[in-house]
């Protein structure tokens, strides 16, 4: 039986806002990733723009494709030192796993693999 456990963190330290700080500037690098991409990324070819013989686009362009990669790398940095903090700040069990960084870590190493694939065969 566990006697009256008294949780002893009076405030947020410096380690915590680093790691939230970490955290939402990793997902916000990801969302602008997102909007970068759209407009990186070849167009998609419909039968209706070939119909009308609307020119399209069919390379990524290679300026934004650029800052497409660091952005995704820094966004990939943000949430791997955010899992570092989190490795050494975290000691109870109560604490917050953080999954959510582990899926933006996941995501973004994955989207730039890839990014390098898809330019590789074009």
């Amino acid at each position: 039986m566990i006697l009256g456990l008294k949780n002893r963190r009076h405030s947020t330290d410096f380690w915590i806002i680093l790691s939230r700080t970490l955290a939402l500037s990793g997902w916000i690098l990801f969302i602008f990733a997102i909007v970068m991409s759209y407009y990186a990324a070849p167009e998609q070819d419909y039968g209706l723009l070939r119909f009308r013989d609307i020119e399209i686009r069919q390379f990524w362009l290679t300026p934004l494709t650029g800052y497409l990669y660091i952005v995704l790398w820094v966004s990939a940095l943000c949430s791997y030192l955010c899992l570092i903090v989190d490795h050494y700040r975290t000691r109870r069990k109560q604490d917050s796993k953080h999954f959510n960084i582990v899926l933006l870590l996941t995501i973004t190493v994955a989207w730039v693999i890839y990014i390098l694939v898809k330019l590789n065969l074009a």
